[in-house]
């Protein structure tokens, strides 16, 4: 197979519908719009969600709850994911990303208390559960806040 025998797949490739152009094509005259109306002007036709002037459903809903915009997510690290690091590594959030336990760090690291851990190391998180601290102190590391 060469570059200039390459064919896409057979009815992958469409021809587009050009309409109003006559009779023959099946959607000439009107453009397949039928006769006046909203749906024939040009910008016609209702916002998605309209009901014809009736309250629409979203409106018609209850409202609950809040966003709060200055929420932080964390990502988040169990116990037992730490097990892959040799005994004595400093754990930081750029060590957890660059080995891919996480692929983002978010708003920062929160390691939780998941799993057990049974290598002595020195983790670096921003945030820690009760339980995670003290199983990596448990086990002889520590844990440090940045």
């Amino acid at each position: 197979m060469k570059l200039h025998e390459l064919k896409p797949t057979e009815g992958s490739r469409k021809v587009r519908n050009r309409v109003g152009r006559g009779i023959g094509s099946g959607n000439g005259k009107t453009s397949g719009k039928g006769h006046k109306g909203q749906n024939a002007r040009s910008g016609g036709g209702t916002r998605p969600g309209f009901e014809g002037g009736q309250t629409p459903l979203f409106q018609r809903l209850p409202k609950r709850g809040f966003t709060n915009i200055n929420r932080k997510e964390y990502a988040i690290v169990n116990l037992d994911v730490l097990n892959r690091f040799e005994d004595g590594t400093e754990v930081t959030p750029a060590l957890l990303v660059e080995s891919g336990v996480v692929s983002n760090e978010k708003a920062g690291i929160k390691i939780l208390g998941k799993g057990s851990i049974e290598k002595k190391l020195t983790v670096k998180a921003h945030k820690f559960s009760t339980t995670a601290k003290e199983a990596i102190e448990a086990a002889g590391g520590t844990s440090e806040v940045i």
